[in-house]
This record gives structure tokens, sequence and C-alpha cells, in this order.
């Protein structure tokens, strides 16, 4: 199992390129299996949680070739289910229901794993995927589901939180081949879903308002092959766009989409960062002296729950209170108690965390729980005196591709160690 060793000190300078979406690429890869022709996407990062879905698509029967950050599949033939071994590695596996469902009219799939984060049921796809005509029942830890003749309907597909992104996927990608109109009201609006759409049109569907509440598609009775390259990590962006304010320093993320992150940037600026944008890089340098925040996590546009322990992080160094709510996931905070050992002042009150800022942390073994949470505790590393010792960085291989190159390309001291 690799752990990092991260020095702490080193004020990080210099530019790298920003990676293809993790959330945009996942689901997009189960979309191929909803055509027999052949698919071929670009941009695609180089991640275990992309390597755990083509091993699901190869499994089902798919012609799956990934090289130099380019994926082709083909599914000519494929089965419709898929075993316990590969699905629960991670939650996403999920997004292949809406698929099978609607190229296979069937599904048996075992309930996903995925990081610790708290409560994340998958009734909202359940119910909208209901609403098209599929019927379920749980049998020995599948989801069983059978959709002999899917229909257009009308359906919110909002939950508990707020909208939900994969419950979304889902239900579009199953009702781009059922008969009739489907409105999915309530729908998330993430870029993510965005880009999911729009490679669906490529292949032949008929979405629109996608990127909006109100998603609306007519059915169509087969989809065909595509090429489409997948949209950058705006998470991976905003990451390393902290590593840069955390340090001190003066760095340049390249072929980036400033307009997905504009919530992020505003707060960062806020904060006192100063941030220069163009059409595809964004230039961040740190202030003398970083100020505190409030933020409350949203669904988009609003601020992202997958960027809230890295402004934990940051915000642990930061001098002043600041208090960060996670309404997406209010459990998700098992990152406090490791940047504890490392010095940091937290209270959490329910879902809120109350950070009082200090002028160092101190480096410690830590151990990572979940995607964001290694991300933070990496970043409180290139800050911290002495060394921090990451465990469990399998974690972070999830969802940062090759993190610890492009840290060290700017100037960070972090060693990967099996």
């Amino acid at each position: 199992m690799d752990r990092f060793i991260v020095k702490g000190g080193s004020r990080l300078k210099g530019r790298i390129s920003i990676s293809g979406s993790k959330n945009s690429a996942l689901p997009i890869l189960a979309a191929t299996l909803l055509t027999p022709e052949r698919c071929v996407l670009h941009n695609v990062p180089d991640l275990s949680d992309i390597r755990y879905m083509l091993e699901i698509l190869k499994y089902l029967g798919a012609e799956v070739s990934f090289e130099d950050n380019t994926v082709a599949v083909r599914a000519s033939h494929i089965l419709s289910e898929a075993p316990y071994d590969l699905v629960r590695k991670m939650r996403a596996s999920i997004c292949i229901l809406g698929p099978l469902l609607g190229r296979c009219r069937r599904a048996v799939i075992s309930l996903p794993g995925g990081c610790v984060i708290g409560d994340r049921p998958i009734d909202i796809h359940i119910k909208g995927l209901e609403a098209l005509g599929a019927e379920f029942h749980q049998e020995a830890g599948n989801i069983v589901a059978y959709a002999p003749n899917l229909q257009g309907c009308e359906v919110d597909v909002a939950g508990k939180f707020g909208s939900t992104v994969l419950g979304t996927d889902n239900v579009m990608m199953a009702a781009v081949l059922a008969k009739g109109a489907t409105t999915l009201e309530s729908a998330a609006c993430e870029p993510e879903v965005r880009d999911l759409a729009e490679f669906l049109n490529k292949m032949g569907a008929k979405i629109t308002g996608h990127g909006t509440r109100r998603v609306e598609i007519e059915g169509v009775g087969a989809l065909h092959g595509a090429e489409h390259t997948i949209i950058p990590d705006r998470i991976e962006a905003g990451t390393f766009m902290v590593a840069g304010l955390i340090t001190g320093g003066d760095i340049t993320l390249d072929k980036i989409d400033g307009g997905h992150m504009a919530n992020l940037i505003e707060r960062l600026e806020e904060a006192g960062a100063i941030c220069k944008l163009d059409d595809i890089s964004l230039r961040i340098s740190a202030p003398k002296k970083l100020k505190p925040l409030q933020i409350t996590t949203e669904t988009y546009p609003g601020f992202p729950t997958d960027m809230q322990a890295q402004i934990c992080a940051l915000m642990s160094v930061t001098a002043g209170t600041s208090v960060i709510t996670d309404k997406i996931f209010p459990h998700r905070f098992m990152h406090l108690s490791e940047l504890k050992r490392m010095g940091a002042k937290v209270d959490l009150e329910g879902s809120t965390a109350i950070i009082t800022g200090v002028d160092n942390l101190t480096g410690a073994p830590v151990m990572a729980s979940d995607l964001r949470a290694s991300a933070a505790l990496v970043l409180a590393g290139l800050t911290a005196s002495g060394d921090t010792e990451v465990n469990r960085v399998y974690h972070i291989d999830r969802g940062y591709e090759h993190i610890d190159v492009k840290l060290r390309a700017l100037g960070a001291k972090i060693e990967r160690l099996s």
C-alpha cells in the first residue's frame, strides 16, 4: 500500500496542465454501453477509478483500449450483470444502471462502494428509473431491474440535500432510448452533467436544457458511435489553486475552464488570492496574508463539496476564525481529526467546522479516509514543518492523475513510497 512523504516549506511556482474530469469521464464511459458502435474519448485521466470502470466495461463484453489518455470502446454485444468484485470498488459504477436498462432492458448490479463520506443513497436513481417503467427488487445484495417498456415521463430528481448528479445521469441515459418525451425536473446542472448530455447528443440523442434545472429528452430508437473530448477537472484545478495559496506560491494552471470554477475563484479571491484568468489558463498568486472565510457547500453553481476538505486545510493556517458548513455531505469531516494531529485548531458542530488559524502546522503520520481528505492532508503537509506521512494514498489515486509528479514539477518535496 503506497504512502506519500511530504516535506513542508517549499513555495510552489511554475505551471502544470489540468487533467480531464474524473466525474465527467466515468458516466460518459458508461454511456458507451448504449450503442454497439465504436466510441472514442479523449482527455480521459489515468486514474484507478477509470481503470475500474474500464474493467467493468470489459467484463460486460465491450472491447476497450486505453492509451495516451484516449479510450476507444466498442460494446457490440454486452451482458447485463455486473459483479460485486468490480462494482464494490467505487460508487460511480452505479452509473451503468441507466445504460444497461436502456440497451438491454435488464440490469443486475451489486450495491456500489466508494469513499466513506456518509450516507449516499441511490433511491433517487431508482425513483427516476421506476417512473420510466423499470421494476426493481433487491436480491443477495444486488439491485435487480427489468424494464421491458421504457416510456417517457416527467420526474423530479431532487435529493435530500439537493439535485443528484449521478441520479440525473442515470435517468437521462435510460430516457434517451425510451419511447416518447421525458422531462427531468430539479436536474443537476453541474458541468459534468452537461458534458454527458453533449456526448449523448453526439451519439444521436435529443436532449435540451442540460445545464439547467429542467432537462427535456425526446427518446430515439437507437444511438450510434461518437467521438468526444472530456472537460477539464475543476476539482483538480481547485486543489492546485489551494496548493499554490497554502505555500505562498505563484502557479499557472493550463487546460482549465474558468467558467466551471467561478464560485471557487470568487471565494478564493475573497480570501485574498490574486487570480488572472484567460480562455484556457489561470494564474493564482498568494497575498502576504490570507483572510478567513465563511463557506457553505451547495449544488452547482454553489461552492462544491469536493473542495470542502482542501479549504479546511487552507483555513487551518489562515489567521482568524473560518466557518465551513457542508450541506451536501454533512458527515464529510473525517479529515479534521488528522489535521488536528498536525496542530490545527478545529471544532466540529454538526455539519459545521469552526477553524481557528494557527501560525504553522507540524508534520505527522496521518491516514487518508477518502479521496478529497487525502488531497487536504497532502496540502497540509506542503506547509507543515518537518515530514508528513500520508497513508492510504490509493484514495488520492482514484481522482488525481499523478498528483505527486505534478506537485514536484511545481517545486514541492513529495515522495511516493510502496
